[in-house]
């Protein structure tokens, strides 16, 4: 912000109504002021959108991206995991691609669900097939890809001041 003229001086406000001079470089408030002689320059903040626009804005951007990165046709090698998160994860790092914002939360509570079952403690490869775990994560990446709304997805986000947790930070080439 630009300033010409020291904050802790005094001024005088005039507004356009206590006006009653005819000369109109000079208006009266308890004495004369030339507008031409003070150089005033107050740098206007940008207009700002508000929180909740630029949050359906980044939403959009983001199902946009997702929907450009193409599902991985060959699954050849079988992932040993423990919870489905860590599935997840091998999958993001073995792929080297991001899961949608959804899909990680699903496996988050996928997860959860599993507390206090018998099972609980038992490894989750040995429950289920880790190749019909990866297609389940892989089918509902897919979904999630190409049908979620951003407008849904921004009411998450604007819920979840955390949202940004679950929004992969890898990048794959397109």
């Amino acid at each position: 912000m630009k300033r010409a003229f020291p904050w802790n001086e005094q001024v005088d406000v005039i507004s356009s109504d206590e006006s009653s001079s005819s000369n109109p470089g000079v208006e009266v408030d308890n004495g004369s002021v030339d507008k031409k002689s003070m150089d005033i320059t107050i740098d206007q903040p940008a207009r700002q959108e508000p929180f909740e626009d630029v949050v359906i804005r980044r939403a959009e951007m983001y199902q946009e991206y997702m929907k450009q990165i193409p599902i991985p046709a060959r699954r050849g090698s079988l992932i040993p995991f423990d919870t489905w998160m860590g599935l997840a994860k091998s999958i993001k790092q073995l792929y080297g691609q991001p899961l949608h914002y959804l899909t990680n939360i699903l496996v988050k509570q996928w997860d959860q669900l599993r507390i206090g079952s018998k099972d609980e403690n038992r490894s989750l490869d040995s429950i289920i097939h880790p190749s019909k775990a990866e297609a389940s994560i892989w089918l509902i990446e897919e979904v999630h890809r190409q049908t979620t709304s951003p407008h849904h997805m921004a009411k998450l986000w604007l819920s979840d001041p955390m949202h940004y947790a679950f929004v992969d930070s890898i990048f794959p080439q397109i």
